[in-house]
């Protein structure tokens, strides 16, 4: 039990956790920014269009011959505009923590040999292209 800890705390495992914990809260939060505070005022511009209840009907709700209700048959194409724009806000929210928190290393110091313009260690004493002295 005390090596699955260790894997635990010493592992990105925990950060990993941390960070799907996060990412629940985020997609809760921008699913209500969508629907409760995006999507109204876009319906109210485009006429008072209620996206949520914005469907395509393929088979209004029946009763087949031993009075079993048969549901109707919808494409529910404002939830999936809803969905794709609550996509956005998330990746552009990820897209904007990575650039504060992922930051790209500087490239290692070299030196570029006269001879063949090759880039080698800044502490190499021969080019490892054309093997002259640097």
């Amino acid at each position: 039990m005390s090596e699955f800890r260790g894997f635990l705390l010493k592992t990105n495992a925990l950060a990993l956790a941390v960070g799907v914990i996060i990412g629940t809260a985020l997609g809760t939060v921008v699913t209500s920014l969508v629907n409760d505070i995006i999507m109204p005022p876009v319906g109210l511009l485009l006429g008072g269009v209620d996206f949520s209840l914005l469907v395509i009907k393929l088979k209004d709700a029946t009763v087949d011959a031993t009075g079993k209700a048969v549901p109707e048959v919808d494409i529910r194409l404002g939830l999936f505009i809803n969905a794709i724009i609550a996509f956005v806000v998330v990746a552009f929210v990820v897209w904007q923590i990575s650039k504060v928190f992922i930051k790209e290393p500087a490239p290692a110091e070299v030196k570029t040999c006269p001879f063949c313009k090759e880039a080698n260690a800044i502490d190499a004493t021969k080019c490892k292209a054309c093997a002259s002295g640097i």
